[in-house]
This record gives structure tokens, sequence and C-alpha cells, in this order.
């Protein structure tokens, strides 16, 4: 096992994120969301010039519960964040984990070059790394 200091975040990362297109409704995107248990989804980009979208439970939270909107009539593009928070594939954990806590970030995407290998959360990056120190 590596100690915590050389921990890249693509030996982290969720490789395969579960992804959703822009226009589906926040009712799909909960309901993919509930059977797979996570708790954010990756929205694709439209096309390669274009930015991946990341949509969490939160966002569905503070735009469908909190202003009472029915969420069979939102669509994703609405309540996402785009351009989605990133991380580099390669950089290290500990400065992984800085960067998230310092802009109160709990996941973001894993980008190589343009690419998205995966998708990271800041409590699996803290864990892996203080499992990694003891």
């Amino acid at each position: 096992m590596k100690d915590g200091a050389s921990l890249r975040v693509r030996e982290v990362m969720t490789t395969q994120p579960s992804t959703i297109d822009g226009m589906a409704t926040v009712e799909a995107a909960l309901a993919m969301m509930r059977d797979r248990s996570i708790s954010s989804l990756v929205v694709d980009r439209r096309d390669p010039g274009d930015e991946y979208g990341l949509v969490l439970v939160s966002d569905i939270a503070r735009e469908a519960v909190g202003r009472s909107r029915p969420v069979s009539r939102i669509q994703v593009y609405e309540v996402m964040q785009k351009p989605a928070p990133y991380l580099t594939a390669d950089m290290k954990l500990k400065y992984a984990v800085r960067q998230m806590s310092r802009f109160g970030l709990t996941h973001c995407i894993v980008l190589d070059g343009r690419d998205m290998v995966g998708i990271v959360s800041l409590r699996d990056m803290t864990v892996r790394f203080l499992e990694a120190a003891t």
C-alpha cells in the first residue's frame, strides 16, 4: 500500500461514473441515483468542445424541494453545475483534498486532458488518504 503523500486522484476515483443527458428530467435523475445508490451524476457534453456538467442530490434539493417545483417538470440542465468542478487524474491526493475543501466541493469529475476518466468525492479521498497514513 502506498503512503498518503504519493497517492494520486486516479487511484481513488470511481471509473465509469453514471451519466445523464442534460435534457432528462430531474425525476429520471433521481430514479437513477436511487437505483444505483449514488448522490451524483455526470451530465454528458453536447459535443467534444462542450464542458461536462455535474448534478448532485443537493442541487436537486435546493432547486426542486427548496422552490417547491415538481421534479417531473424540471430538466437536469436547469439544476446542474456547469462547467463541472474537476481535478486532474495525476494530481496528488493531498492537494486534491485541499482544493475541494477550500472551495466547499463534495464531488469532482476527474479529467485526463479533456477526457473524463472518473469521479471522486471528498469523503472517499479523505478516507483513503488517512488510511494510507496509518
